[in-house]
């Protein structure tokens, strides 16, 4: 995607608890309910949501509530990029979700990986990066 001006930008911090998405939720709706459009607010939030639970329940269900997931939103006239940073074990998202719509035929009637499919569904670019500081970044991406 092509650079634009940024129009708004905002990073949070909170614990490794569900209870967090609350916080999550409400950080996102303050910086991005005015630049998108009802439905892409909608999706955004709906991956957002994904993400992060995934970090708590699965990247992060080895290690204290206190360590922290990091978020981070931007939003340029074209696309709004979501980033979440974790520090559990990495793994290889691409691997992964292929593998699942391999193995069912509709992914849906399964609990094991639904978010990850609705992430994939609802954004346009999904990633998922190991960092050299032994972090990972979830990296999300939708046009406006």
């Amino acid at each position: 995607m092509i650079n634009s001006a940024l129009l708004a930008q905002s990073n949070l911090q909170v614990k490794t608890t569900l209870t967090s998405l609350e916080d999550v939720l409400i950080w996102f709706e303050n910086i991005a309910l005015d630049f998108l459009p009802s439905d892409i607010f909608h999706q955004c939030q709906i991956a957002l949501t994904e993400g992060f639970t995934n970090a708590v329940r699965h990247a992060h269900c080895a290690l204290p509530e206190t360590t922290p997931i990091e978020l981070e939103v931007r939003i340029f006239s074209p696309w709004i990029e979501i980033k979440i940073w974790d520090r559990g074990e990495p793994f290889d998202l691409e691997k992964t979700l292929e593998s699942l719509i391999k193995m069912h035929a509709d992914p849906l009637e399964h609990e094991g990986g639904r978010g990850l499919i609705f992430m994939s569904k609802l954004m346009d670019e999904l990633h998922y990066i190991r960092l050299d500081d032994q972090r990972n970044c979830l990296v999300m991406k939708k046009q406006i």
